[in-house]
């Protein structure tokens, strides 16, 4: 017999937050399944900002590079963005986009890292990894990973300070940038001033009680997680997980750059958001939590005008601009 997690209802949804539910659901459903995959892809091309959004009215320049793949995998793309006509060394963010591991570019939903090139006068380093579930574990985070290593051997081209380079990146994003801080300390580089993980995906598991409260509720509810962690794993279950797949599974999270993690109270990753940063500090490790009440997973991006979108989004700037002063 299988004992599920002893939960109540789900959180409140944050008022203002909760008015928008309706018309995001209408766009993004709370439950996906496999099926839906080509249609929500083809939905977020569609979305994607255009390269007069990138440009901000001048503010930014951007390029767009493809770099050799892992291995003799194919190039990876890779969306250079800084602010116009400034000269190096600037500080690096190397980011990962989210997606659930099935869904999303290189240009995904960058409106808030568009706004730290803007106002911290740094490059934002882009990666479009490959997808699940055409390509499972470990094609995607190879290919962050040779991003993120070419970013750091191309750091004096692309007008980088490499002691000010640091990755983010929301839900499968922040998972996957968890992965690369472990690959870096595993593999010995490059080094990385800092992690900033955004409602981060983190345990295949899938089991926690927020996971069970949230089923059918909100934004990415615990049946998307399934279809998204089977995706990435394919056959692999278990004891064959992994850490760098699932990085809640690792060990050890000892000799890992400063931390800055959050998540909304009333969303999927709830638990092992918590779970995540309480290990990361009994490792000894530099940790920043936040969990914004009432907060649904992705609020800040998908209803960014909100007072709770606007405090969460003050909290990372003021984090960065911390952690990547010169």
């Amino acid at each position: 017999m299988i004992h599920l997690p002893r939960v109540g209802p789900p959180p409140p949804f944050d008022p203002e937050l909760a008015a928008s539910l309706p018309a995001i659901a209408q766009a993004v459903p709370s439950t996906i399944v496999p099926d839906m995959i080509p249609a929500l892809r083809q939905a977020m091309a569609e979305a994607s900002p255009t390269d007069e959004d990138l440009r901000r009215n001048g503010a930014i320049d951007f390029e767009q590079r493809r770099i050799p793949g892992p291995d003799g995998a194919p190039e990876v793309p890779l969306l250079i963005c800084r602010p116009h006509a400034t000269t190096g060394p600037l500080p690096a963010v190397f980011f990962t986009h989210g997606g659930g591991m099935i869904l999303g570019d290189n240009r995904n939903l960058l409106g808030e890292m568009l706004d730290w090139v803007q106002e911290l006068q740094l490059v934002l380093v882009s990666v479009e990894y490959r997808l699940a579930p055409e390509h499972p574990y470990p094609a995607g985070l190879e290919d962050a990973y040779a991003g993120l290593r070419w970013t750091a051997l191309h750091a004096r081209e692309l007008g980088v300070d490499p002691a000010r380079l640091l990755v983010s990146g929301p839900s499968a994003g922040g998972g996957l940038a968890a992965a690369l801080t472990l690959l870096v300390r595993d593999r010995g580089g490059p080094p990385l001033a800092g992690q900033l993980l955004a409602c981060p995906m983190l345990d295949d598991r899938n089991d926690t009680p927020s996971s069970h409260q949230m089923a059918g509720v909100g934004a990415w509810d615990r049946t998307s997680n399934e279809t998204g962690w089977a995706a990435l794993l394919g056959a692999r279950r278990d004891d064959d997980v992994p850490a760098y797949a699932a990085p809640a599974r690792t060990e050890d999270l000892s000799g890992l750059p400063p931390l800055f993690i959050d998540v909304g109270s009333a969303e999927t990753f709830r638990g092992e958001v918590v779970t995540y940063a309480a290990r990361f500090w009994q490792a000894g490790g530099n940790a920043e939590l936040h969990i914004w009440p009432g907060g649904f997973h992705g609020f800040d991006a998908l209803v960014p005008q909100a007072a709770l979108s606007r405090q969460a989004r003050a909290a990372r700037l003021a984090w960065l601009r911390k952690r990547l002063r010169r």
